[in-house]
């Protein structure tokens, strides 16, 4: 685990850890708004080849309204990345954007509500897959 971020190897291949955590994140109330591709755009954009890698733009929308409110500008940090990716030893690993990093870049304490509300959540769905 990082500091930015908390994760997990996955015991399968990416379209099922994709699949797996997309399903424990809505769970916990998060539902994914976009996802990227990376291998397959920098292969179609700059042939190069590359292992597997798929960011998902994860959010809850109770929680993102709440932080939108208390800090504008927490929009450039929207959603919550979740990646997926096949690492050099070829295994599996699902990461989850660590929420406190994310605030603790901004000067504003009421986010820490936000935090404490958001990281169990995160933590939940990575650990339960």
């Amino acid at each position: 685990m990082s500091d930015y971020g908390m994760r997990k190897v996955f015991d399968g291949d990416i379209e099922s850890a994709e699949a797996a955590i997309t399903d424990a994140l809505k769970t916990v109330g998060f539902g994914i708004l976009t996802r990227i591709d990376v291998a397959e755009t920098l292969k179609k954009k700059i042939d190069v080849e590359r292992a597997p890698y798929v960011i998902l733009g994860a959010c809850n929308p109770k929680l993102a309204n709440t932080a939108l409110n208390l800090e504008p500008e927490l929009g450039l940090m929207l959603p919550c990345n979740v990646i997926v990716y096949e690492d050099s030893d070829h295994q599996t690993i699902v990461s989850v954007i660590n929420p406190a990093a994310m605030v603790g870049m901004i000067d504003n304490p009421a986010l820490e509500c936000l935090v404490s509300e958001a990281k169990p959540l995160l933590e939940q769905a990575l650990n339960s897959i």
